[in-house]
């Protein structure tokens, strides 16, 4: 089959790799039949994810049809349409029988490389290195899909592809980032990034309740889909002061809660942001957390700080002071896709939200090279890839 493979730093390749098979009882194949590229991909493309090996098969949004089944897969049959969350769980270890399926105690099978950095181990990834399981992605033609029995959702009829196709990643993150907002009525939401888990992030604060989202960016593609599709208020984070405008516009207190939908490869105009780039250039650093800074500066006194961005190993000169003694409650984490995906799935059924509007590009999978390179680089007004095999 077609997939596309990592050869390295910024040198993504469409190879011809061995058709995957049925391995376990739970296994299932599934023929893809759209996959995207999403922001979390590009750390891997930068090549600031660890244990990467040559010929690895990238992707973790993808969707399609059963085409083989493992002995023990009794939830779907074949010729079903399915959306796979990016997430591997069980189903019956301690953490996803408490809906926190991306933190499964059994899906990594190398979870003691994660272990010697950080204690613990969360559930392997599609398509997102040997230190999160070696799972082969979902950008390819064909992918295995293990825990089958609860990891393929069935889609109803009526419902396109690309209206579904989120719900493996981006549309349950920033759902669960402004969840764990604690949000109420009259509350005013900041999102750090218009990005496609930022766009999310915007509809889903309206979705429960905030009466205003302020957004930053400095795209202007993505801020007019922010303001347009999210209706939301939005900076060019270039061109103001954040801290200084989010105190002018929420009448001096700040913003109940702030979304940082950034993570680790924030850019920024301060010096602060130079000095990130520089350790993260010589390995000093491992990750950029220019926009974690302003959230927790930024925020009002008693606020929540949501962290939906991906960060991946240790960060430098965080204002830990200020959020201790302003009293700010923190919520992050991978996204428990399991937990959200039914819910969503209403609520697109319902005409509450149509996901298709952050499609801005199309392409056959052969073309996922010049995908990656315009998605990183925002070239052609780009902000989310959909691959067609």
């Amino acid at each position: 089959m077609k997939a596309v493979c990592w050869h390295g730093a910024n040198d993504v390749r469409v190879d011809t790799v061995p058709d995957p098979k049925i391995i376990n009882p739970r296994d299932a194949i599934v023929k893809i039949t759209s996959t995207a590229i999403c922001g979390s991909d590009l750390h891997i493309y930068d090549g600031y994810i660890p244990t990467m090996q040559k010929g690895d098969i990238l992707g973790h949004e993808f969707m399609g049809e059963v085409v083989e089944l493992g002995s023990a897969v009794k939830n779907v049959k074949v010729g079903d349409r399915v959306v796979v969350p990016f997430t591997i769980s069980c189903g019956s270890c301690f953490f996803c029988n408490r809906d926190l399926w991306s933190l499964c105690d059994n899906s990594n099978p190398n979870a003691w490389l994660v272990e010697k950095q950080m204690g613990h181990s969360p559930a392997g990834l599609f398509g997102y290195s040997h230190l999160f399981g070696g799972y082969a992605g979902g950008q390819a033609e064909y992918a295995r899909v293990p825990f089958a029995d609860v990891g393929l959702f069935k889609i109803p009829d009526g419902l396109t592809d690309e209206q579904v196709l989120f719900l493996t990643d981006i549309f349950p993150t920033g759902y669960m980032a402004a969840e764990n907002c604690n949000i109420k009525p009259g509350d005013i939401v900041a999102v750090w990034g218009c990005g496609p888990v930022g766009q999310f992030a915007i509809r889903s604060a309206y979705m429960l309740g905030a009466e205003r989202v302020i957004a930053f960016d400095r795209i202007p593609e993505r801020l007019q889909m922010a303001k347009e599709y999210g209706k939301a208020e939005v900076l060019n984070y270039e061109e103001v002061n954040i801290g200084e405008a989010l105190k002018e516009m929420t009448g001096g207190r700040g913003p109940d809660a702030c979304i940082d939908a950034v993570g680790m490869e924030a850019h920024g105009t301060d010096f602060m942001a130079f000095y990130d780039q520089v350790k993260q250039a010589v390995r000093l650093e491992t990750d950029r957390p220019t926009a974690l800074r302003q959230v927790i500066v930024s925020a009002a006194k008693g606020g929540h700080v949501s962290l939906a961005g991906v960060y991946g190993g240790f960060l430098d000169k965080i204002p830990m002071g200020a959020a201790m003694n302003k009293g700010l409650t923190f919520k992050m984490g991978q996204t428990h896709v399991h937990k959200y995906l039914r819910p969503l799935l209403k609520r697109i059924q319902n005409g509450e939200i149509d996901p298709t509007f952050i499609i801005t590009h199309t392409l056959p999978l052969e073309q996922a090279p010049h995908g990656y390179e315009i998605f990183k680089h925002k070239k052609d007004h780009c902000i989310k890839v959909v691959l067609k095999p």
